[in-house]
């Protein structure tokens, strides 16, 4: 990463009051020139206490909008408006709405890994920490959660009073994480702790010490007096890990990559940065639907 270049980025930040939130999926050059590192919530909820006119997120696509969503007054920028997530995607939101109406009484509980237009018919939202949560919530039985299989089916494994109707969407990265990857892992360093993500399969996360969220993982590390940990997600969160906490050594699971994360790069962070577009607009009716399920959501887990 030039050092010129680097400086245009501070010039830039400083010209447009603008700050850079960036997934911690991201690539290392992106992580090294934020001004926050997160997962999606987080950032989203960064950008709410900022006084900074523009916000450059480096992310997928549904994370930019969930950052709209919760300012609006802000222009939020998405460096490369085709980094998509494919399991948000999955939803088509009339068969989603269709199967709602099959089953009178349930509520829709849409993982924040969903598109505004997914949101927007969902009763609230919840991310992988705090999903379990969120279901044990509702005072209905019957829950239609969407995108994740494998994240509804470890929340059902946790929440058995409720019955999870669940949409068979998944995250093409965690879903390629397989069994015999952690065992290679684990055999060559016995000590490891297993972390992996709850979008993982679930024979992935019979076999871990712990199902987390990116920061929960990151959390986790933090405070374990274990040195060595078997990372089962995006391998860029390992960055992350070994730059915050150095003493401790943490194994990645080299094939997985998210592809749609990478589109953001360095040179598409600095012309967003020179030009402030791509902006994300949201019709302002749709923005306010989308809103409602993300607020309740966040009402239920004010103290986390």
């Amino acid at each position: 990463m030039n050092r010129k270049n680097v400086e245009k980025i501070n010039e830039l930040r400083n010209k447009h009051n603008a700050i850079i939130l960036a997934h911690n999926y991201q690539l290392p050059e992106i992580q090294d020139i934020a001004d926050f590192l997160g997962d999606s919530l987080d950032l989203a909820k960064k950008a709410t206490k900022t006084d900074a006119e523009n916000i450059i997120f480096c992310g997928v696509d549904f994370m930019a909008e969930s950052a709209k969503i919760l300012n609006p007054d802000k222009n939020v920028i998405h460096p490369d408006i085709t980094a998509e997530c494919p399991m948000a995607n999955t939803v088509n939101t009339n068969e989603l709405l269709s199967l709602k109406n099959n089953n009178p009484g349930s509520e829709i509980v849409s993982y924040i890994n969903t598109r505004v237009e997914t949101k927007a018919i969902s009763d609230i939202c919840c991310t992988s920490a705090n999903g379990i949560n969120v279901v044990e919530s509702l005072t209905t039985d019957k829950i239609i959660f969407v995108p994740d299989k494998n994240l509804g089916t470890y929340i059902q494994e946790h929440v058995k009073a409720k019955e999870l109707i669940i949409w068979p969407g998944v995250c093409p990265t965690h879903h390629r994480i397989r069994k015999n990857e952690i065992f290679k892992l684990k055999q060559a360093h016995p000590k490891a702790k297993i972390l992996v993500h709850p979008e993982c399969r679930p024979e992935v996360i019979d076999i871990s010490d712990y199902a987390l969220s990116t920061n929960g993982m990151i959390n986790h590390a933090k405070d374990s007096d274990a040195n060595e940990f078997i990372i089962g997600t995006e391998k860029e969160l390992c960055y992350r890990l070994k730059k915050e906490i150095p003493d401790k050594i943490f194994y990645p699971i080299k094939t997985a990559i998210c592809p749609n994360m990478k589109k953001i790069t360095f040179e598409k962070v600095l012309n967003s940065l020179e030009s402030l577009e791509p902006k994300i607009e949201i019709p302002e009716m749709l923005m306010e639907k989308a809103k409602v399920p993300l607020k309740k959501m966040m009402e239920i887990n004010r103290g986390d």
